[in-house]
């Protein structure tokens, strides 16, 4: 005998779609032009089109990972260069708020000390993301073996898809 169930409750469906998790997308961004790219693109294909919760992030470095401790001065030269990334973290989250107001998309803006690819790989934990988006510098080899590569360990390391968005080039 067959056996027919009863359609949920308006009410009823309505709560089990509530409690389903919406897509969370981090987006990582600096003072390049690449990861105003990877954001602008976030915020047109995942966040306004399908109304994911967008949470962008800077990964600010520590003034102490830029300079050196090793003059007696090195106490005044790490305070201007701590006001200098403060300023620049600044930027950065009023950039990326002005593009998402633009687009009319909310969007949580964190800056957070430290190394940019173990920020957004914690960044992806913290808010259970779905993907993490990040810009491409174009970098060949040789380039990123001197100076690493932010979206490449991210792409090995982060426990979400990866989405590595690259700057469109003029066409010879």
């Amino acid at each position: 005998m067959a056996e027919t169930r009863a359609a949920p409750a308006p009410a009823a469906a309505a709560a089990e779609e509530c409690s389903r998790k919406k897509t969370v997308v981090v987006v990582g961004v600096d003072d390049s032009d690449h990861s105003y790219s990877a954001l602008e693109w976030a915020v047109r294909h995942v966040a306004a089109a399908a109304g994911a919760e967008l949470v962008v992030v800077h990964g600010k470095p520590s003034a102490s990972s830029v300079v050196s401790f090793g003059s007696p001065a090195a106490g005044d030269v790490v305070n201007f260069v701590e006001a200098d990334l403060r300023k620049r973290a600044e930027d950065v989250a009023d950039r990326a708020r002005r593009l998402c107001i633009a687009n009319s998309v909310h969007g949580l803006i964190e800056v957070i000390e430290g190394e940019p690819r173990y920020v957004l790989c914690n960044a992806v934990e913290k808010h259970g993301a779905d993907l993490l988006v990040v810009g491409s510098h174009g970098y060949g080899a040789i380039m990123r073996a001197f100076l690493g590569s932010v979206s490449d360990y991210c792409a090995h390391h982060a426990r979400c898809s990866v989405m590595i968005v690259k700057q469109n080039k003029p066409k010879k």
